[in-house]
């Protein structure tokens, strides 16, 4: 009974969270609330408050930022000014407006800088998900809100973290939806955040907890609340590790929206 419930009120339309388009479409809506995160910040050891938002269901594919790049062609490889796009930028493609076989039309796009996939999700009057945007939509599965505490759930995602970066990427949209009808936030590709360059987290866990290691935003320090769940500190440390012109093989994107 409480699930049949928990599915019902999951199902119900946010009110305002997007201007032309259902959220039952390529959105799926999040009500949000206090999230307590493993990251904790001494200005919010209570949790963080979470504002109502619609995420997209899956990554941007090669297809749908071909059509980006065709109606806005300043970022189109090539063109991009270096400071906005290293040279390795859509290095997979075959040309600036063509996919070829490196990069099929159902594949997440990757080798895409910040600053690209920022403007890829301003052209639809969205923008990139916030660091605890996305993890407050990650930490759920199948039929939880939070799976957070379950070890083999933890497990199921630290299995493809070890998987090697040379394997061809599936399409987008094979993975089960969670409950909120959001798929591919594990398993698939990294992805940006829109404050993914604030993230400043030392890769090396024996350092969690100490205040000079760690800063966020200059807001507070940084540590580990739950140090068992290595696949977060993979993901700040990723992030934290990056610049914004900077692209890899396996970092990919999606768009989100904020409560209108």
């Amino acid at each position: 009974m409480r699930r049949a419930l928990l599915a019902l009120l999951l199902a119900l339309p946010v009110a305002g969270l997007m201007a032309g388009a259902a959220v039952s479409g390529r959105y799926a809506g999040l009500r949000g609330g206090v999230f307590k995160s493993v990251l904790r910040y001494e200005d919010a050891k209570n949790g963080v408050r979470i504002q109502p938002f619609a995420l997209m269901r899956t990554p941007v594919t090669n297809a749908q930022f071909l059509e980006f790049v065709k109606r806005h062609p300043q970022w189109q490889k090539g063109k991009v000014p270096g400071v906005f796009a290293e040279p390795r930028y859509l290095q997979h493609w075959a040309g600036p407006t063509t996919l070829g076989g490196n990069a099929l039309p159902d594949r997440p796009v990757v080798w895409v800088s910040w600053f690209a996939a920022e403007a890829y999700c301003k052209s639809l009057d969205a923008r990139l998900p916030s660091w605890n945007e996305w993890e407050y939509a990650a930490a759920a599965d199948e039929t939880r809100l939070d799976a957070r505490s379950d070890p083999a759930w933890r497990e199921r995602i630290l299995g493809w973290y070890a998987r090697s970066s040379k394997e061809a990427l599936p399409r987008v949209g094979l993975q089960a939806p969670n409950v909120y009808g959001v798929q591919d936030l594990h398993g698939l590709v990294w992805e940006w955040t829109e404050d993914a360059s604030s993230l400043m987290v030392d890769g090396d866990n024996r350092n969690q907890g100490d205040p000079d290691k760690g800063k966020f935003c200059g807001a507070g320090a940084l540590s580990m609340d739950d140090r068992e769940n290595y696949a977060v500190l993979m993901r700040v440390a990723m992030l934290s590790s990056l610049e914004g012109r900077d692209a890899t093989a396996n970092l990919g994107f999606r768009c989100a929206r904020s409560a209108r």
